[in-house]
């Protein structure tokens, strides 16, 4: 019998506390402890952080491991990722603390937006993300075409 694969789904807004520590949505706590731990290992990317669980985390390490070998111009951004990552926990109160340092160079202020993205979530400003990741009636037209004509619609 196959066990049931859990993934990082839906978005939810949460505010930093005081300290800058974030919640982590219930959900995704509970897909953390079915089937990983409590560990997260979070990275810069843009203007969003990407909060990996360490099994997920670990196995992405190897591979860009590997791609550095075969595509020596990646360097930069493979170490970019690896260098920037800090390990998060959760804490008794499933909240994580984000480094000031990371939340900084992301742009990441008081109010934030949790986005599942399957195996990993991000973690943006509520204000950018309402800027960059919002769609647009145009999004959304073009989107239905191609699921039109995916046979998904």
């Amino acid at each position: 019998m196959r066990l049931p694969v859990n993934h990082f789904r839906g978005r939810s807004e949460h505010v930093l506390d005081g300290k800058g520590r974030l919640n982590i949505p219930t959900r995704f706590r509970d897909v953390l402890r079915q089937q990983y731990d409590e560990r997260l290992m979070v990275t810069p990317w843009r203007k969003s952080l990407k909060a990996y669980p360490l099994p997920q985390w670990e196995s992405m390490e190897m591979t860009l491991l590997t791609r550095l070998k075969e595509r020596p111009d990646m360097n930069k951004m493979i170490k970019y990722m690896i260098g920037g990552v800090v390990e998060c926990p959760l804490d008794k109160q499933g909240r994580i603390l984000l480094p000031p340092k990371l939340r900084e160079e992301c742009g990441i202020q008081k109010e934030v937006v949790v986005s599942g993205v399957m195996t990993y979530f991000e973690i943006l400003d509520k204000e950018g993300w309402e800027l960059d990741n919002k769609p647009s009636e145009d999004d959304f037209e073009t989107f239905e075409q191609s699921l039109l004509s995916s046979g998904l619609l």
